[in-house]
């Protein structure tokens, strides 16, 4: 017998139907031998609800962020009634739990809280006595007795930290996808559904644009070293097995290919080449909380530098105008800006044994005719910056080059 983790997302628990779906997945586990803890999402689009809610309020004033935290909690715990009512009304014995009623103690940060302990107790006396609890995923309480809530990716953090505090087996995580893909399969019909793939690979994926599972329940789970599996609410598909590097003698090269087109790219021209320079550009770029990806930095030769860097699309008015004032201080040549790019990225562990993947990347990009205007690399990653209008196209041919459709 083993304890698995299962955490149904939104799309999953939409309406009553999908929660009596989720009950036989559940109820599936039980019969198998195993012992099951539940973490669930907001119905649907509940939370987005109350978030317009107190968007359309407009307040920003003291203890906002506490009560934010205090509506946003309420979503989740209509989902775990109703899914703890359809167990019990098949002959299960269940029950629903607040972040709070499990003890899941985290820091004050309102909106965005940390998880600083998880007192299995209660549970772990829930289980073996045959309940299966149902825990609402993204909140927990602090030291002071408030509600807080976790953040993006929340509840998948909650499973992930329930998993990890109970020694659970796996983390299984149900989605509206059968699992992790080689690409998006909106863009390339022939992405395959991988087995399975490694923390890193993963935490690469999510950082640069998958959006299948947030980089802080995967930063979680391999810390922890708690197995991950993805897969879908609505398919009986084994989904994705996400794991330590595996220890095979020949792992694929390219597990997959990640894409964004929610970059921006700034450029600032003619700026004396002194020690200090990026500390003076990007300086400000951080102090107005915009995080920078990318960075380039070119020479030339009558000791002038020109400095390139991307941030977030969202953000890219905002980094125009910070750069336009650093301009003037910095005496520069000229700025320059280009809200119509894309950033397409490699991924794989083989990398690590096989030379070539970025002269290969580079040469299917060229025979396509698409420049590169940025390049960036790790020890598992090749990512380039291209203009956008040739994303798909290069998404297509990188993921057919390097035969990820029959790896």
């Amino acid at each position: 017998m083993a304890l698995l983790v299962k955490k149904f997302g939104g799309t999953s628990v939409a309406t009553l139907d999908h929660i009596g779906r989720v009950s036989d997945k559940i109820i599936q586990s039980k019969l198998d031998g195993d012992d099951v803890v539940v973490i669930v999402s907001a119905m649907g689009k509940e939370t987005d609800r109350l978030v317009s809610l107190i968007d359309d309020l407009d307040y920003q004033g003291a203890n906002g962020a506490r009560e934010r935290d205090v509506l946003l909690s309420v979503g989740e715990q209509v989902t775990i009634a109703l899914l703890s009512m359809m167990l019990l009304k098949r002959g299960y014995k269940s029950e629903s739990f607040l972040g709070r009623q499990v003890k899941i103690l985290t820091d004050s940060a309102h909106t965005k809280a940390r998880i600083l302990n998880i007192d299995t107790q209660k549970l772990e006396a829930k289980i073996a006595d045959g309940v299966i609890p149902v825990v609402a995923g993204f909140q927990g309480e602090d030291e002071n007795g408030d509600i807080t809530t976790l953040g993006r990716g929340g509840s998948d953090t909650t499973a992930v930290a329930l998993s990890a505090a109970l020694k659970a087996k796996e983390c299984q995580i149900y989605t509206d996808v059968e699992g992790v893909f080689t690409t998006d399969p909106r863009v390339v019909e022939t992405a395959r559904c991988l087995d399975r793939i490694t923390f890193e690979e993963m935490l690469e994926l999510a950082s640069l644009g998958s959006r299948v599972l947030h980089t802080r329940s995967v930063e979680f789970a391999s810390k922890y070293q708690v197995p991950l599996r993805v897969t879908s609410s609505f398919t009986d598909s084994p989904g994705t097995l996400i794991t330590d590097e595996e220890k095979s003698m020949e792992a694929p090269i390219i597990s997959g290919i990640a894409f964004t087109k929610d970059e921006a790219k700034l450029t600032i021209l003619g700026v004396e080449d002194v020690p200090g320079i990026a500390s003076s550009i990007l300086g400000p770029i951080s102090r107005a909380d915009i995080e920078v990806d990318m960075i380039l930095q070119n020479i030339a030769a009558d000791m002038s530098t020109d400095f390139t860097f991307t941030v977030a699309r969202s953000d890219y008015p905002k980094s125009l105008e910070i750069l336009s004032e650093v301009s003037n201080d910095l005496s520069a040549r000229e700025i320059k800006g280009d809200d119509k790019i894309a950033k397409v990225s490699l991924v794989g562990v083989g990398m690590r044994s096989h030379a070539g993947v970025a002269s290969k990347m580079f040469e299917v990009l060229a025979n396509e005719g698409i420049n590169i205007q940025m390049i960036s690399t790790s020890e598992i990653k090749i990512s380039v910056v291209i203009h956008e209008k040739y994303l798909e196209l290069a998404v297509r041919a990188l993921h057919s080059a390097f035969g990820l459709e029959n790896s």
